[in-house]
């Protein structure tokens, strides 16, 4: 069977940036990693990882081109096969790529088809956009409910005749 994704940019432009791509369900990640450098025009040399995503596109198990943990048990994209990370119940991924810029991409399973004859797989189907000299800016935002108070304990810092340096000096 061919898997068809949709592999969009994470960018704050008005112009949409995605690829979509055809790749053999039991072509591993690497093999799925290749092709979305190839056809958005990077070189392929820069770290990069996968994650399992659920529906809301919240990031989970990390599936790394390389394996950099201490203990040698990390899940690598050489090893994974696509059919066993993106199915119909679980069909989306987040891809980052180059850790330094993080291009950050949201890749999901669009359809499931036979295998055409006389095609050549991973195929490369359609381009929207262009991609940007530099990778978008992300923004981390805290979650709206956290109330978090640097200082809880009372203690004006500002007042320094109120800190008792002596009494707490080492």
């Amino acid at each position: 069977m061919i898997y068809r994704f949709r592999v969009i940019l994470d960018n704050d432009t008005e112009e949409d940036v995605f690829r979509d791509l055809e790749i053999r369900e039991d072509d591993t990640l690497e093999d799925l990693h290749n092709i979305i450098t190839q056809s958005f025009g990077f070189d392929g040399s820069e770290m990069a990882s996968f994650y399992v995503s659920d529906h809301q596109w919240n990031q989970g198990e990390e599936i790394s081109l390389f394996d950099l943990s201490e203990d040698g048990s990390a899940r690598l994209m050489n090893e994974t096969a696509i059919n066993d990370v993106a199915h119909e119940v679980s069909p989306k991924l987040i891809y980052v790529y180059d850790f330094l810029s993080m291009w950050t991409f949201y890749v999901e399973l669009a359809e499931i088809v036979d295998e055409a004859e006389g095609f050549d797989y991973p195929n490369l189907m359609f381009v929207q956009g262009q991609v940007p000299d530099t990778a978008p800016e992300k923004l981390f935002k805290a979650d709206a409910d956290d109330n978090f108070e640097e200082f809880e304990d009372g203690i004006d810092v500002d007042d320094y005749n109120s800190l008792d340096f002596d009494e707490n000096w080492n």
